[in-house]
C-alpha cells in the first residue's frame, strides 16, 4: 500500500491491501482522465488513468494494454501543482524498482540535485515516441505530498532585508552557473561565501534560537532520493475535503528558497495551525510534472 495515499486523505478508510484494490478499481473504471500511448509496432499501449478526490488532489494508475486486457504496474497520489517552479533543464530516467519514472533537474537556488517523481508519464511517454524532447525546452512543476510537518512562527522581516534576499539568490544563481561552467573566480568565490556563512553560523548559534537564523531550507532527507526536509514561508493556505473519504487536509503554497510550489499535507499530520506567513516545516516526497510545449 502507498504510504503517501494518508497525504491526500486516505488515512483512516483505506487501511489493508483489500482496500487498495477496491479503491483502484473504482478509479479504473470511473477515471475522470485517461491516456493512452501506443508502442511504434501498435501491439502494446502504456495506459493511464487518473481520477481526482479533492481539488487537485487525486491518484493515477498506469500499466499496460494489450491483447489480453489492462496490466496494472503501479499507482501513486499525486497533487497537481500550480504555476511553473524551474525552467532548468530535465533528464528523465526509469525507476529501478518499476516501470515508473524520476527526473532529475539541477537548480542553483537549491544547490543540489532535484530529484523528483515524475507526475505525467504518459506525456513523457509520446514525447519520446515522436522523439522530440531534444528540440522542446520545458519547464517543470513542483509539488509535494507530506506525512508530517509542523508550523512555525515567521522571522520578523523589513521590505530592505526581502530586497537584500532576493538579489543574494539572484546573484548566488549567476555564481553557481558559472562555477557549473568551470568558472574558477565564482568556485573560489563560493567556497568562501559558504565558510563565511559557516562562521557566522556557529557565533550566531551559541546565543540565537537556529530558525530566527535559518529562515528557508531545502535538503534531502533519508534513503529515499525523492524526499526533503523543507522549511518556507506559506503564501497561500487553504482547508479542503476528500471527497471519498471526507478527511480534512491542507493545502499550501510555499515559498522555499527562492522556489514556490504547492504541499498537500492531511490535518492530523500537521502539528499547528497554518496560515500566510508562517512557516512549513516537515518531510515531503517531491513530485513534478514536466510542462512540454505545444
Amino acid at each position: 500500500m502507498h504510504s503517501y495515499l494518508r497525504a491526500i486523505g486516505f488515512g483512516e478508510t483505506v487501511r489493508s491491501e483489500h482496500d487498495v484494490e477496491l479503491l483502484l478499481d473504482d478509479i479504473y473504471k470511473n477515471y475522470d482522465h485517461r491516456e493512452v500511448v501506443k508502442s511504434e509496432d501498435g501491439k502494446r499501449a502504456f495506459l493511464e488513468m487518473s481520477k481526482l478526490f479533492g481539488p487537485d488532489i487525486g491518484i493515477r494508475l498506469c500499466g499496460e494494454l494489450d491483447e489480453h486486457g489492462f496490466h496494472r504496474q503501479y499507482y501513486f497520489p499525486y497533487l497537481n501543482g500550480s504555476g511553473i517552479t524551474t525552467s532548468e533543464n530535465v533528464a528523465v530516467e526509469n525507476k529501478v524498482s518499476g516501470d515508473s519514472f524520476t527526473g532529475v533537474c539541477d537548480d542553483g537556488r537549491v544547490g543540489v540535485s532535484l530529484i523528483f517523481y515524475l507526475q505525467n508519464p504518459a506525456d513523457y511517454c509520446q514525447e519520446t515516441l515522436l522523439k522530440h524532447l531534444k528540440e522542446k525546452k520545458v519547464t517543470t512543476t513542483f509539488s509535494g505530498l507530506s506525512l508530517h510537518a509542523t508550523i512555525i512562527l515567521p522571522v520578523k522581516k523589513n521590505d530592505t532585508r526581502e530586497k537584500e534576499q532576493e538579489r543574494y539568490f539572484t546573484n548566488r544563481n549567476i555564481m553557481v552557473s558559472a562555477a557549473k561552467n568551470g568558472n574558477q573566480e565564482a568556485i573560489e568565490s563560493l567556497t568562501m561565501e559558504d565558510m563565511d556563512i559557516y562562521s557566522m553560523l556557529s557565533r550566531r548559534v551559541e546565543k540565537e534560537d537556529l530558525f530566527s537564523i535559518v529562515d528557508t531550507f531545502f535538503m534531502p532527507y533519508g534513503m529515499e532520493c525523492d524526499q526533503y526536509h523543507i522549511m518556507g514561508t506559506i503564501t497561500f493556505c487553504t482547508r479542503i475535503f476528500n471527497s471519498y473519504t471526507r478527511e480534512t487536509l491542507y493545502q499550501m503554497t510555499v515559498e522555499c528558497n527562492g522556489m514556490t510550489f504547492d504541499v498537500c499535507i492531511n490535518k492530523r499530520d500537521l502539528l499547528g495551525e497554518p496560515d500566510v506567513g508562517r512557516r512549513f516545516k516537515g518531510v515531503i516526497w517531491l513530485q513534478g510534472k514536466i510542462n512540454f510545449s505545444k
